[in-house]
Parts: structure tokens; sequence; C-alpha cells
């Protein structure tokens, strides 16, 4: 079986608004959640987390940014469109507007 990265994306805007719920529609948006990753748990290596604030490095330094990744999780499956199919159904897209999924596999490190 191959390993892929899912992403959960969605505007940075709609983020903010996702945090700014009251904590019952929170609850009950991740009870959604945990039914769907019990229904899919077989496919699941690292069920993931949300993601916080962002720090870009580069040659110049250090600076805080906001970008549309929200969280991540690691499933396994055999083809890049087994790995797809496993999102198709995801609360991601009905706990945000305009949400997407980047499925990504995780490629072998080369050998030195």
């Amino acid at each position: 079986m191959k390993k892929f990265m899912a992403l959960y994306m969605a505007p940075v805007a709609e983020f903010e608004r996702l945090m700014s719920m009251p904590p019952e529609q929170q609850g009950a948006d991740m009870e959604k959640w945990t039914q769907w990753m019990k229904k899919n748990e077989r496919s699941f290596i690292d069920a993931g987390a949300p993601l916080g604030k962002t720090k870009r490095i580069t040659t110049k330094g250090v600076s805080d940014v906001k970008n549309e990744i929200g969280g991540y999780s690691i499933v396994q499956a055999e083809s890049a469109a087994d790995a797809a199919k496993l999102f198709e159904q995801s609360p991601h897209f009905t706990m945000a507007s305009n949400a997407w999924i980047e499925v990504i596999e995780c490629m072998p490190m080369p050998t030195m």
C-alpha cells in the first residue's frame, strides 16, 4: 500500500469563521468527523490534526503568514484514486464553505 497525505483546505476567512463558532456547534461538527473517521479507520495511518499559526522561513528571515491549510491526515491506499475516494464524503465539505481536500502521495526517501 502507498501512503498519502490529505490536506484539508479552505479560504483563510472560512477557518477564522469556524474557530469563532459556539462550542456546541464545534462539538456537533466534531461528532460528524468522528463518525466519518470510524467508518474509514482501516485506511487512516495517522488521523492527523488541525493546524495552527504558520511561520515562513526563508534566507531573509522568519515571518508570520496565513495559508489555506486547516489540517492534515495520513492514509494508506493502493492508488491516488483510491485515496481520493476516501475523502469524497468527508465532513470537511459541510463544515467549511468553498472547502477542498488535496491528496498527495508520500514518496519513499531516495537512498544515498
